[in-house]
């Protein structure tokens, strides 16, 4: 079974209760790396900078404490296959609505595959494949 390394478990840590309750479910079945939870006011403007973000300081849900955003990816990370960082983000939303209808979870969760949770990939301006938020 895979688990998380120390690192991922430490940005993981950084996140509400839910995104933690999420991908340590997620986890069991599929192995994936946490890239990042909580961004602090320098990195999230870096991201913004990079492109990778749409959001300056302290707009972003991942610049909340605890976070209300992660970044996690499909591991070993390949950039490339875009068709596997889509089919982990199903598999994410999955196990979301399945711990929600429990009573395990409190929030919906908003893929960046499909910013609009309409299930059509190609009606996307930005995609953030790696990224998963809560939403009321």
């Amino acid at each position: 079974m895979p688990k998380f390394s120390t690192a991922s478990q430490q940005k993981l840590f950084t996140c509400h209760p839910d995104l933690q309750t999420l991908f340590r479910e997620v986890i069991k079945y599929f192995d994936c790396t946490v890239i990042e939870g909580f961004r602090n006011e320098a990195d999230q403007n870096k991201a913004f900078a990079a492109g990778n973000s749409k959001l300056k300081w302290p707009n972003g849900k991942h610049n909340q404490s605890p976070s209300l955003a992660v970044d996690v990816a499909p591991y070993p990370i390949d950039w490339i296959n875009t068709k596997r960082m889509y089919w982990f983000g199903g598999y994410v939303l999955g196990i979301a609505q399945m711990l929600k209808n429990d009573g395990k979870m409190t929030h919906d969760v908003r893929y960046g595959g499909d910013w609009d949770g309409d299930k059509d990939i190609n009606d996307q301006t930005f995609n953030d494949t790696v990224h998963f938020e809560l939403i009321p």
